[in-house]
């Protein structure tokens, strides 16, 4: 997913369900100014138990961002302690084996810092997993993660490998992946075959094994008409490396699918578009107001209105605060703007929770992994119609997709 990045630190402050959010002004710490003002008056209705918002800083890695999330959410579900799992420990499994891809490709592969949030699975099921505090992944003199150097460095590294290679008659010498490694030993540390955590010694297969998660339990969903509805397709986006599958529903139940998880204590990992002028992350909400109706424009509103170019009136639009009449989307809107990239893979997040605005329209709360400097500390709603024409794929528990829907999938 592309690196939509905020940089600051702070500690999650717990919300709970049924509060009731109004906008307030305030100041982050770090110079960021929250609207005194977003006219949304936000009550959750429904959450599930979560773990605190984290910070991705200027890493592209929200998608093991998203998917650790969705699994300490799951621990806690199944009556688990609060865990901090280690997203570095993914990320630089993920790496190893997207640059061993990348030469059997012969280059003709991605090693972005994207991903997609079936990552965070597939290296649990191969490798295991770390607590954060015995793999943080900062061997680099930085108090948060900044990819930006190591991801020069790696992409440097075997594009030279490659081009050598290519010069010594397609052969590969056996130091390549070694010295793929060390760069990510230099800047996220080694992994130790073993670690003590709570007094106890683990590796990290032992250590996944004690969280008592089970790999195969996770279901991807998604929903576009150029596959058939029941059946699992990889979605064609360049960080689908792994050509993961998702099981292609119709979008009214993609988003059944996610209501009946959250009403059950189902965490959603979400992966959608948020390029949009109506995401906005400072002010805590996401939508997609309708057009403007020309037809019910006073005269002065129109002469005012024809006169604006087509940026100036996009940018009208999202300028509105509150409530608003928003898009009625359809399932060929949402297809046609996934092929036409109107709607791209930007970001990965975790729905945790159900709520409504003053008006009673309803929304989805989000977390995100740009820290807490914002109004709903690292929060924000998304509405339906947002969430059906911007999401790319969702990942759960197979469980908390109701029966019915369960019983037409076909594998």
């Amino acid at each position: 997913m592309k690196n939509f990045i905020l940089a600051a630190s702070a500690a999650l402050l717990a919300i709970p369900a049924g509060a009731t959010y109004m906008q307030a002004p305030a100041c982050a710490d770090d110079g960021i100014v929250v609207p005194d003002s977003t006219g949304f008056k936000f009550t959750d209705i429904k959450t599930v138990k979560s773990t605190p918002v984290k910070d991705q800083n200027k890493s592209g890695t929200c998608w093991s961002f998203s998917g650790v999330g969705l699994l300490e959410d799951e621990i806690l579900r199944k009556g688990g302690k609060e865990t901090d799992l280690s997203e570095m420990f993914i990320v630089r499994n993920a790496y190893i084996d997207k640059a061993r891809r990348f030469m059997r490709m012969y280059g003709d592969a991605t090693v972005s810092q994207g991903g997609q949030i079936s990552d965070v699975i597939d290296v649990l099921d191969k490798y295991g997993a770390m607590p954060e505090e015995a793999y943080a992944g900062l061997n680099y003199g930085e108090k948060k993660h900044s990819h930006y150097e190591m991801a020069e460095a790696m992409d440097g590294y075997l594009r030279g490998v490659l081009r050598n290679a290519k010069k010594k008659g397609n052969h590969l010498s056996d130091a390549w992946l070694q010295g793929f490694v060390g760069i990510l030993d230099a800047y996220l540390g080694k992994v130790p075959e073993q670690f003590t955590y709570q007094g106890k010694t683990y590796t990290p297969q032992t250590y996944a094994a004690s969280l008592g998660l089970e790999p195969s339990d996770y279901i991807g969903i998604t929903s576009f008409t150029h596959h058939p509805f029941y059946e699992e397709f990889a979605v064609e986006i360049p960080d689908n490396w792994l050509q993961a599958k998702s099981m292609n529903v119709p979008m009214d139940e993609m988003r059944q699918i996610v209501d009946n998880a959250i009403e059950n204590g189902y965490a959603v990992a979400w992966a959608a578009d948020v390029s949009e002028g109506g995401f906005k992350w400072k002010e805590g909400y996401a939508i997609i107001p309708a057009e403007v109706d020309e037809a019910n424009m006073t005269d002065s509103e129109i002469s005012r209105w024809v006169q604006l170019d087509d940026n100036a009136r996009d940018k009208k639009r999202f300028e509105k605060k509150g409530p608003q009449k928003e898009i009625e989307v359809t399932q060929e809107m949402r297809q046609k703007h996934f092929d036409n990239w109107e709607t791209t893979d930007d970001h990965g997040m975790v729905i945790e929770g159900i709520a409504t605005d003053q008006e009673g329209n309803r929304y989805y709360k989000v977390k995100n992994s740009w820290d807490t400097n914002q109004i709903y500390k690292g929060y924000f709603y998304v509405s339906v119609p947002y969430f059906l024409d911007k999401t790319i794929s969702v990942m759960l528990h197979k469980d908390g997709v109701p029966k019915a829907i369960a019983k037409k999938f076909k594998k």
